[in-house]
């Protein structure tokens, strides 16, 4: 009786999580369909749905933590960490110390776990990982065709257009297309080299180093780097900043 009590257990709440991630979705894909099934179902006054899906998210969140489902110090830890420790601030360091350190970028071509982690970065999800250097002649461009495998670490959480089926399948079949349309325009002599990361392999694009940023210190180099570029979507100027 006991082990069927505990199966019955999980069940409901593997239902419940099921449910509320279902709806959750139809308040942020279609929230003029919710609130006309709510005024439909019931004529007494009730709050009306957040409009903001931070919201939404939040209310989600109270919900999961009231119902045991959720531990609200374990979320706190999340979202300290990717806001803190990972993220492309973390790529950027690396490809600051490259750009000043002929040595380091050396030995971040040769092995990059073993180059990243001198800086302080486990690699994580990208244990396994190449990173890739562009040039006056090469670019790189990295894609998931299979799905969004991603340097996280160093990356932070991929964008929504990386996890694209679009994205995914042009960045193979027409890759100057793809870069055209992120605003990327390459001679016709420059080679362009498409990377696919899988669950064993990520790779990280070193891209080149802005003309006229000699005077500028690894920090401010940094500053520089965007996400975009280290995944070759983009290139780095010094009007550039910000982590996109």
């Amino acid at each position: 009786m006991k082990k069927s009590k505990k199966k019955n257990t999980m069940v409901g709440r593997r239902g419940f999580l099921k449910s509320a991630a279902t709806a959750a979705a139809a308040l942020v894909t279609e929230p003029g369909i919710a609130k006309a099934q709510q005024g439909a179902e019931h004529s007494h006054e009730h709050q009306a749905v957040p409009s903001d899906p931070t919201l939404r998210v939040k209310a989600l969140e109270s919900l999961l933590v009231q119902k045991g489902l959720v531990d609200p110090a374990t979320l706190d830890t999340l979202v300290e960490a990717y806001e803190k420790k990972i993220g492309p601030q973390n790529g950027a360091k690396v490809v600051a110390r490259a750009w000043v350190d002929a040595a380091y970028k050396k030995r971040l071509l040769a092995d990059a776990p073993k180059a990243i982690a001198e800086l302080g970065f486990t690699p994580g999800q990208g244990e396994d990982m190449i990173v890739v250097e562009n040039g006056p002649r090469v670019h790189n461009l990295v894609v998931c065709t299979l799905c969004s495998c991603y340097p996280w670490p160093l990356l932070g959480l991929p964008p929504l257009w990386y996890k694209s089926t679009p994205y995914r399948s042009r960045a193979v079949i027409d890759p100057r297309g793809i870069l055209h349309e992120f605003g990327v325009a390459l001679p016709d002599d420059v080679e362009i080299r498409v990377w696919d990361s899988t669950a064993e392999l990520r790779y990280l694009v070193l891209p080149e180093r802005p003309e006229g940023s000699e005077s500028l210190s690894e920090q401010q180099l940094a500053a520089l780097v965007t996400r975009d570029s280290m995944v070759g979507v983009a290139k780095v100027s010094l009007n550039t900043g910000g982590r996109a």
